[in-house]
C-alpha cells in the first residue's frame, strides 16, 4: 500500500474515532448538563526565523591522536582495548625494554665515572694553580691542568646528556595517553615488532566533538556572513557552539570545508555518526506551533483546530523542521487560526460535541 493512501486511511479512521461518543447511560442522560472546561489554545501566527541550508555532516572528536612507537622493539603488553576509557597519562602499550634499560645502566655508570674524573681534574687544577702562583711550576704545566679540567667538565656534561637520553629511551617503551578519552582503534598485537613511527592505538576525547561538512560555493558567502549553525540528530536540534569555515575551496569538489563545534553537554553523539547540519543563510517567514499540540498516528501528523464558535476538529498538517519547543508547519494551517495545545483535552471536547449532537 502506498504511504499516501496509508496516511489518508489513518486520518479518516482517527476522525471517525474522535467523532464517536461514549455510550451514554440512562442515568447520565437524566443528569444536568455541565459546561465543558475551557481549552488551552494557541493562535497560529507567522514568525521571522532563520532560513537554513541542510547539509550532510559527520561527527568527529576535536582531540584525537594516533599513538605511535618512538623506539624499536617488540610489543610486551597491551593494557587496554577498543571502547576502554583511559585517564590522561595512562600507559596503554608497553614495549620490551631490555636494551633501553641496559643503555640506561651504562649511562648511569658513565656519569659516575665522569663525575669522579671531573672532581679529580678540579683538585689537580687547584693544586697546580697554587704552585704556579708561587712560581714553583712552569706555565706549560699550569696550561695542561687547565685543559684537563675543562675536558673533564665537558665529559661530565656529555655524560649527563647521555643519561637524559637513556632515560628518555626507557620512557619511550611505555606509550601513554596525551589526554583522557576512549580507545577507538587498536592497530597492533602483543608480540609484534615495531619501529619508530609504527601506529599502535588511536585515542579520542569525547568531551569535545564537532561536525565536519562541505559547503557549496553558491551559499558560502551567506554562511560566512551569518556564522550560525545547528545540528539535527534523532529529531533533536543542537545549537552549535561555534564554527570554522575554510578560506579556500577544495579543487576536486569546489566546496568549502566547515567545522561546527558542538556544546560539551550535547548527549547521544559519538565520532563517526551521520547528522544533518543546518547553516543559516538568511531569514524566512514561517508558521510555528508548539510540538505538544501535534497528534502523531503512524504516518499521519495532525492538530486539533478550534473554530470561532468553539467547535473542535482534527486537521492533517505537513511538518517542517523542529525549532526548539516548536515545529514548522508547511501546509494545513494559515496564520490567525487557533489550535488546541492539549490533544487529549481536544479529543474529549470532540466526544462531548458528538454526544450533544445526538
Amino acid at each position: 500500500m502506498r504511504p499516501a493512501a496509508t496516511a489518508a486511511r489513518v486520518f479518516v479512521s482517527l476522525c471517525v474515532l474522535a467523532a464517536v461518543g461514549t455510550t451514554v447511560t440512562e442515568a447520565a442522560s437524566d443528569a444536568p448538563a455541565t459546561a465543558p472546561a475551557a481549552l488551552a489554545t494557541f493562535t497560529v501566527t507567522s514568525s521571522i526565523v532563520p532560513s537554513e541550508r541542510l547539509l550532510d555532516g559527520t561527527v568527529e572528536a576535536i582531540h584525537q591522536a594516533t599513538l605511535s612507537a618512538q623506539t624499536a622493539g617488540r610489543i610486551a603488553a597491551i593494557d587496554f582495548d577498543v571502547d576502554d576509557r583511559v585517564a590522561v597519562g595512562t600507559v596503554i602499550v608497553r614495549i620490551r625494554s631490555t636494551e633501553q634499560v641496559a643503555g640506561l645502566t651504562q649511562a648511569q655508570a658513565a656519569l659516575k665515572e665522569a663525575t669522579a674524573r671531573e672532581a679529580e681534574a678540579q683538585a689537580n687544577y687547584r693544586r697546580i694553580s697554587d704552585m704556579y702562583q708561587r712560581k714553583v711550576v712552569a706555565r706549560a704545566t699550569f696550561d695542561e691542568a687547565t685543559t684537563a679540567r675543562d675536558a673533564a667538565v665537558a665529559r661530565l656534561d656529555a655524560a649527563r646528556a647521555g643519561l637524559d637520553s637513556a632515560r628518555e629511551g626507557v620512557a619511550y617503551t611505555e606509550i601513554r595517553t596525551p589526554y583522557a578519552g576512549v580507545v577507538t582503534r587498536k592497530l597492533t598485537q602483543v608480540g609484534e615488532s615495531v619501529a619508530p613511527g609504527t601506529p599502535l592505538m588511536v585515542v579520542a576525547s569525547l568531551d569535545a566533538l564537532r561536525v565536519v561538512a562541505e559547503v557549496p560555493q553558491s551559499v558560502v558567502a551567506q554562511v560566512r556572513k551569518a556564522r550560525e549553525a545547528v545540528v539535527y540528530v534523532d529529531g533533536r536540534r543542537v545549537e552549535a557552539a561555534g564554527l570554522t569555515l575554510y578560506p579556500s575551496a577544495r579543487p576536486e569538489t569546489n566546496t568549502f570545508g566547515i567545522r561546527v563545534d558542538l556544546p560539551r553537554d550535547a548527549s547521544g553523539l559519538a565520532p563517526g555518526m551521520f547528522v544533518k547540519v543546518g547553516l543559516v543563510t538568511g531569514e524566512s517567514d514561517l508558521l510555528l506551533v508548539p510540538r505538544s499540540a501535534l497528534v502523531e498516528r503512524s504516518e499521519m501528523r495532525a492538530v486539533y483546530v478550534v473554530a470561532p464558535d468553539g467547535r473542535v476538529s482534527l486537521r492533517q498538517v505537513r511538518l517542517g523542521r523542529p525549532r526548539g519547543e516548536s515545529i514548522e508547519i508547511l501546509a494545513g494551517l494559515v496564520s490567525g487560526e487557533t489550535i488546541a495545545v492539549n490533544p487529549a483535552a481536544a479529543a474529549a471536547r470532540i466526544r462531548q460535541q458528538a454526544v450533544a449532537h445526538d
